[in-house]
């Protein structure tokens, strides 16, 4: 999954950098623009899909290793490429059918407001309320369930399928604000990008917790790296 991850992110600055002329997933908005058509024009559908599901290899795949571990332990060896291939389908899926709603949502923002500070704001604004949120918990809670999955023809393939379709819906519950915020980053997108990913993959490393209005952060991953400093301080 690293490996594909940093395939995904080597694929996505070659595109930004090279003849494929990617908006690089953020939504490009020139200063004197003034149409929806001129906006269109400069963020094809096409550009857009194609940056968006790049985005979602970068940023995402370092998610799936634990759900991925599941369905590659609950299957038949001759079985485990055909269920992973399923439920990393359905997975992507949901989440391009998410990005189709977000990327319209920050098209309008920036349709309105293109020379503003306030779409970033906006943007970080819900995300961190939405971090807050006793459904972040909950949801947060269902991406650590994982369900028994069938062993035998069709009904393991419709198993591996209906696997990554709920846990593609609550991890677009869960991460939707953060993944939000950088498609409205043009300048600085990729340091966003790889702020965002780390911070979701860390707050992966908790704990399911009652759900609840609270601070929420990735706690369990700071301690992990203060102790290997520790260590390594120590052995210095």
């Amino acid at each position: 999954m690293l490996f594909l991850t940093a395939a995904a992110w080597i694929l996505l600055m070659a595109g930004r950098r090279g003849s494929l002329a990617l908006t690089h997933c953020a939504i490009a908005m020139p200063a004197s623009a003034a149409s929806f058509q001129m906006l269109l024009a400069l963020n094809p559908p096409v550009s857009l899909a194609t940056g968006w599901a790049l985005m979602l290899a970068t940023m995402m795949l370092p998610l799936l290793i634990a759900p991925v571990r599941h369905v590659h332990n609950s299957s038949f060896t001759h079985r485990r490429g055909r269920a992973i291939a399923l439920f990393v389908a359905a997975y992507a899926v949901v989440w391009m059918a998410a990005g189709v709603m977000l990327i319209a949502l920050a098209l309008a923002i920036r349709l309105i407001a293109p020379e503003s500070i306030v779409p970033v704001a906006v943007a970080a604004a819900l995300a961190m309320l939405w971090q807050f949120s006793p459904l972040k918990q909950r949801s947060l809670n269902r991406c650590h369930s994982h369900r028994e999955l069938a062993a035998f023809g069709r009904s393991a393939d419709i198993d591996a399928v209906r696997f990554g379709f709920t846990h593609g819906i609550w991890c677009v519950c869960s991460c939707w604000g953060l993944m939000f915020l950088p498609l409205m980053i043009s300048r600085g997108h990729a340091a966003a990008m790889v702020a965002v990913s780390a911070w979701m993959f860390a707050e992966r490393l908790e704990r399911p917790m009652p759900a609840r209005w609270r601070l929420r952060g990735p706690s369990t991953a700071l301690r992990m790296l203060v102790a290997q400093v520790g260590m390594k301080l120590q052995l210095g």
